[in-house]
């Protein structure tokens, strides 16, 4: 393998997608956290800040840093406000994994942490060309009931929070359907390196 590899990671919340990827990066792939990066982009001095007071106004600020929870108050069952708030933040962070897959070795594999990809058809991807983003996409599943069970030990989330946090993400169906690849996180942490080992040899041919 001599060309850069870029690859989308996705699965819902308590699927095991960061477990995922840190196994991805143990075995030498470059992960990129784009959730990270959206946080960083819309902080206060955040290269998407200065449009998202534009748009949503001061009151998204409290003790100089972004309030996150007026800001999602603000979103949350508003279709257009959400809409808005993507495209302002979306482009600002496809210029950052821009600048970070410019920096990465041309015979690397690049992995995008990613929770939100069905539901964009911008982010993580920026251009037509083969280092304009993800190629590629990997979903990790994982049963509805061990997602809840994890949520609530993990994360300390009420079982109904859990499964109405759930139910409001897309469907295991609509991600399988943007999958090449599909790994199975029900059975345990060393059936997930398994699995992911499985892929990562698909991708390198190694």
């Amino acid at each position: 393998m001599t060309a850069r590899r870029i690859i989308g990671l996705t699965g819902g919340i308590g699927s095991g997608k960061s477990a995922a990827a840190a196994i991805f990066a143990s075995l030498g792939a470059t992960v990129v956290d784009v959730d990270r990066i959206g946080r960083e982009v819309a902080e206060v001095g955040g290269a998407a800040h200065h449009r998202l007071i534009e748009r949503f106004g001061p009151t998204i600020v409290r003790d100089g840093k972004l309030d996150r929870a007026a800001l999602a108050a603000q979103v949350f069952a508003h279709p257009e406000a959400l809409a808005d708030l993507n495209a302002i933040s979306h482009p600002a962070i496809n210029e950052v994994l821009a600048q970070v897959v410019s920096a990465t070795v041309e015979s690397d594999v690049v992995i995008f942490d990613q929770a939100v990809l069905v539901e964009s058809t911008v982010l993580g991807r920026w251009g037509a060309g083969p280092s304009d983003g993800y190629q590629d996409v990997i979903v990790i599943e994982t049963p509805l009931q061990t997602r809840i069970e994890r949520l609530v030990e993990q994360r300390k989330m009420d079982p109904a929070d859990a499964s109405a946090r759930i139910a409001s993400q897309v469907s295991d169906e609509a991600r399988r359907a943007v999958a090449r690849w599909v790994i199975d996180n029900g059975a345990g942490r060393e059936d997930l390196e398994s699995e992911v080992r499985r892929v990562w040899s698909e991708i390198t041919g190694v």
